[in-house]
């Protein structure tokens, strides 16, 4: 198919030099007459046009032949622990981060299979960024309601999204339970109308603090009143989720079925027996941002998960280095937590990730060159979705062919629950890494101990991974 130039190009060409007058700068019925003359609306643009009348985009663009490089075969896989599902919510940061946990304490453990709870994670998770958006906005009482920080927290003042940071501080100030120990429920699995009831609560309240402030309340006011809005968060997180354990007993079965153990355990000490992780010092975060400044550590202002938490902080590297830190994981047999923006160019019945997937030049008549640097300056691309990394298929030359996620979509959704990305595909849309120090260059690790350079809540890359 004929790719045309852009029409307004043509169009502003019949301009005359100089200022245009405010008619100029409108479309105007010249203009639309020029459009009209410069498109050839020939047989198989009708043909297109009468497709698109009744398919969608997707669907008449999918390239019939754009076959997986090496079928699903992969040189180099860790065994998966099981799919997981986090079903009609945001919550793949959680799933993530405790899938990469999960899979070293299966080999550990030599179990058949194992899950932790999500929603007991979560329940604290909300808990916490609650007293953080509070908290937020008594620091913040003296700035008026238009200031830019101000106007950020009440437009985001509670997430069901996350990363990587926020499952380390969490873990380590409440520790992990397994899945029966606090089953899930249909709110933590469906979280759309609680997350927006309880926002509407925390803006109420960020309110009524703000008016505290301005009538002079002291510190000691603001903090009580603080505590009393918590104990209700508390008794809503109470009744959609259930209340989490103090202690539990659960019963450790090996690879065969038989049981070797059974104890009572706090969250804290079931951590302490299971995980035995530094998670705060032993990860390191490593972004591919092509619009900032490469080898440079940055940390995003309040995107954590509590107050006390530490702020997303990751060192911006090249896509190659992203690469070799991974691969060096999996021959090691380590998943790691990555995220990307998961919907582009996904064969979701395949499960598989390539540009080669749609062609929507050929079908709509012009061409889609942005690199990832102007994705990520004009808003079109972001990481929107953190998944499990666990697989990569190595040519002759040691060159990755292709990678494999393990997804937390449940089984039926991709291939078998994951999903396969070529590796061009993952150089242009996988966006962080979080990988243990072992696999970390020396050089890497001197940047992260640098001190960062802060960017804003608001920055558009940073939204939390749903």
């Amino acid at each position: 198919m004929k790719l045309y130039k852009p029409l307004f190009l043509s169009a502003l060409l019949l301009l005359p030099a100089g200022m245009a007058s405010a008619q100029e700068k409108d479309i105007t019925p010249d203009m639309l007459k020029q459009f009209r003359q410069q498109s050839t609306f020939n047989g198989s643009d009708k043909a297109v046009a009468n497709a698109l009348a009744v398919n969608g985009i997707k669907v008449l663009s999918q390239t019939a032949q754009n076959d997986i490089p090496g079928g699903t075969f992969f040189s180099h896989e860790v065994k998966s622990s099981g799919i997981t599902d986090q079903k009609s919510s945001g919550r793949c940061w959680l799933f993530t981060g405790l899938n990469v946990l999960r899979s070293r304490m299966i080999q550990r453990f030599d179990l058949n299979s194992f899950q932790f709870s999500q929603v007991y994670l979560f329940f604290y998770d909300q808990l916490e960024k609650s007293n953080l958006f509070l908290q937020t906005v008594i620091d913040n009482a003296k700035k008026p309601m238009d200031d830019r920080l101000v106007e950020w927290l009440f437009k985001n003042p509670l997430s069901d999204g996350g990363q990587f940071t926020g499952i380390s501080d969490l873990i380590s100030k409440y520790g992990v339970v397994p899945a029966g120990a606090m089953p899930e429920t249909f709110n933590s699995n469906n979280t759309s109308i609680y997350s927006r009831l309880l926002s509407e609560k925390l803006r109420e309240y960020g309110l009524t603090l703000r008016q505290m402030a301005a009538d002079g309340a002291k510190p000691a006011a603001l903090a009580n009143k603080k505590q009393e809005m918590l104990a209700t968060v508390h008794s809503i997180l109470v009744r959609c989720f259930g209340m989490p354990p103090e202690k539990f007993t659960w019963t450790r079965v090996n690879s065969k079925g038989k049981p070797v153990d059974t104890r009572e355990y706090t969250p804290l000490s079931f951590y302490k027996e299971y995980v035995d992780k530094d998670l705060k010092g032993n990860y390191l975060m490593f972004m591919n941002d092509p619009s900032r400044e490469f080898y440079k550590t940055y940390e995003i202002d309040l995107d954590r998960h509590a107050y006390l938490g530490k702020n997303w902080t990751f060192v911006n590297v090249p896509i190659e280095d992203i690469k070799e830190m991974a691969i060096k994981s999996i021959k090691d047999s380590t998943m790691m937590y990555m995220s990307c923006d998961v919907g582009q160019y996904f064969d979701r019945a395949r499960g598989y990730s390539d540009p080669g997937n749609f062609c929507y030049a050929d079908l709509l008549g012009t061409d889609f060159p942005m690199d990832k640097k102007d994705r990520i300056r004009t808003f079109a691309s972001a990481s929107t979705h953190a998944m499990t990394l666990m697989a990569v298929d190595l040519d002759q030359e040691g060159k990755p062919r292709k990678w494999m996620v393990e997804n937390s979509w449940g089984a039926d959704s991709g291939y078998k629950g994951h999903i396969i990305m070529s590796d061009r595909w993952f150089s242009e849309y996988v966006f962080r890494l979080v990988v243990e120090k072992q696999y970390v260059p020396e050089k890497l690790l001197r940047l992260s101990a640098e001190k960062p350079t802060k960017l804003p809540a608001w920055d558009p890359l940073f939204a939390p991974e749903q």
